[in-house]
């Protein structure tokens, strides 16, 4: 492969000189290079083939058993100054960074191969897009490159010579867990992985490229780079608007990216366009309005409770040409996890550890051993997502309508309601909770804040993110309304109010009905929230007082919530923007009345 740039190739040959690799391998993105490398990992065990007859050019991989997860606490943001990577971030000076991981880099490719993965996060020659070279001695890694980004020939001629490209350097090493670092260095456009080969550690286009350094360039080049979903809603009448939406996780984010309609409403020709379900990157264009982007090429999503009835959408999604890591492996080389569409995997099958299984088992001390690690995922191209926009590739992306934030709340927050202004609107955001779960780690029912789902994903200090969202909405001639959802509303029970799933169109139905002007509404101190008869309920019979219940603002409780906001705002120091302050302080005066 010839390239003709030299601040890629001295790189190359920097970084190869510190891991020491036997071989460089450049890919190119061909199908036949793909294919070489799927059969080179399955003859050395790295990844598994599945059975082709039923999972048609799907394939197995298990990650060390140590290595399963995100590692927020070997996770850095490397600043010259600390001030700037905020109190929400760990931090590390670039100095000690680098030298601290190149001692771990180093000789770490002796008898292994650095595979050069040139890759465009976003449409290749898009000026929304962003160009990296991730180094890796990882084939997983490359065929997860693969699906998730576009990857190639193309990206090397969109670069050419220019110096403008994410640095990524990943090694395996030794997997050792104590000398594992995801470092980001924001101010040389550059991000190390070493001692991990899980997917959201080492597919560093994902989180650390498409959010941590985007966020960070965004706020200088004057755009965002959000973690979001975008989807388009298309009318009877054939038009289409698109909403971007963010969720803390276990909040339904990929669900609701593929939604299909309620019967009531498909029949009337109602239709969802999937454009992206984890990131959103969003320019200003010259009409004033604010357009987006998935940098994104594939879906790097959670498999347990993925099933027909939850994601019908997302099984289709994943029937060939996917990834599976840390699920059953049946004895047929077929696959399972817990909640999904089939009740056992057969004799024969083995857990994610690769030991003998069955459902039911239980360890030494009665506790039930799953087959499936939680956390277990799959890639799969996002061209099979049975709704995918016919925009993906679209070099300018779509225009938003409206933002969507929704947390977990178990009484508080109506099922929506809508921002009375801006900067309003990004107070929701930025004071956006959910409550954690009994399956979560920590106190159930304790509230998280989690402003805009960004907190582990901002590459500079939050407190100064909050403050790009007000400018961009002071940039913006129509910036989008700004919406709060909460599906997740309890009765006195504990029992849902809400269905749910697909039943969630008519809610984002309001809400586009709201920033065309239309769409009946009252208003309350929180905002604006739906009449009782303004959502189209055509298929669901709701009671009229479950649906007052989830549309009831009880001021009282809203007193407490803005006492723990303050209490936030205060932990992220001096640089929360004055217009969230006002907001807090407008917001109380209201609940007063």
């Amino acid at each position: 492969m010839i390239v003709n740039n030299d601040t890629l190739r001295n790189w190359i040959e920097e970084m190869a000189a510190l891991c020491l690799p036997d071989e460089i391998v450049w890919i190119d993105g061909s199908d036949a290079q793909r294919d070489a490398l799927r059969a080179e990992a399955c003859a050395t065990g790295e990844i598994i083939e599945l059975n082709q007859e039923k999972l048609p050019g799907c394939y197995y991989h298990r990650t060390h058993p140590l290595d399963v997860a995100r590692v927020e606490d070997k996770t850095f943001i490397c600043t010259r100054r600390e001030s700037d990577a905020g109190p929400t971030n760990n931090w590390k000076p670039p100095e000690e960074a680098y030298t601290e991981a190149a001692n771990f880099f180093r000789g770490s490719m002796r008898g292994r191969k650095m595979y050069v993965i040139p890759f465009s996060m976003g449409p290749v020659g898009s000026p929304f897009s962003k160009i990296g070279v991730e180094l890796s001695d990882s084939i997983y890694v490359v065929l997860n490159m693969l699906i998730m980004t576009r990857v190639g020939t193309d990206v090397l001629n969109a670069l050419g010579p220019s110096p403008d490209f994410t640095k990524c350097l990943h090694a395996k090493a030794k997997l050792d867990p104590e000398k594992r670092r995801i470092l980001h260095f924001p101010e040389d456009n550059t991000i190390w992985s070493v001692n991990s080969g899980y997917g959201g550690n080492v597919l560093l286009g994902k989180k650390c490229l498409a959010l941590r350094i985007a966020s960070y360039l965004a706020r200088q080049e004057g755009w965002m780079a959000e973690h979001m979903l975008i989807l388009g809603v298309e009318q009877p009448n054939g038009h289409v608007e698109y909403v971007a939406a963010a969720f803390p996780s276990a909040c339904g984010k990929t669900n609701l990216a593929m939604l299909i309609p309620p019967e009531g409403l498909r029949s009337k020709g109602y239709r969802i366009w999937t454009m992206g379900d984890d990131i959103a990157w969003i320019r200003l264009d010259t009409d004033g309005r604010l357009w987006a982007i998935n940098p994104e090429a594939g879906f790097f999503g959670v498999v347990p409770g993925t099933n027909s009835r939850s994601n019908p959408s997302a099984i289709e999604t994943i029937k060939k040409n996917t990834i599976y890591t840390n699920v059953v492996l049946a004895k047929d080389r077929t696959v399972w996890w817990e909640e999904g569409d089939t009740d056992s995997p057969g004799e024969g099958a083995t857990d994610w550890l690769g030991r003998p299984w069955h459902p039911g088992m239980k360890d030494e001390k009665g506790k039930e051993i799953l087959g499936a690690h939680p956390n277990s995922r799959f890639t799969a191209p996002f061209r099979q997502c049975p709704s995918a926009s016919f925009r993906l590739e679209h070099h300018h992306g779509v225009p938003i309508a409206a933002f969507i934030f929704g947390g977990r709340r178990n009484t508080l927050a109506p099922l929506i309601y809508e921002a009375t202004s801006w900067n309003h609107g990004v107070f929701v955001g930025a004071s956006m909770a959910s409550e954690r779960t009994a399956a979560q780690y920590g106190k159930q029912g304790e509230v998280r804040r989690d402003p805009f789902a960004m907190l582990p994903f901002c590459g500079y200090h939050v407190a100064d993110y909050l403050k790009h969202w007000i400018n961009m909405g002071r940039r913006a001639k129509r910036p989008p309304k700004i919406f709060h959802v909460n599906w997740f509303r309890r009765d006195k029970d504990g029992n849902f109010l809400w269905p749910g799933y697909g039943e969630n169109l008519r809610v984002l139905e309001w809400a586009l009905m709201r920033a065309r002007g239309e769409g009946k509404a009252v208003e309350t101190p929180i905002g604006f929230i739906p009449t009782p008869d303004a959502l189209d309920m055509t298929g669901l019979d709701l009671n009229e007082s479950v649906m007052e219940e989830l549309l009831a603002v009880d001021n009282a409780e809203w007193k407490a919530e803005t006492d723990s906001i303050e209490k936030f705002f205060d932990s992220l120091g001096p640089h929360v923007p004055w217009e969230l302050r006002n907001e807090l302080e407008a917001l109380r005066r209201r609940l007063d009345g």
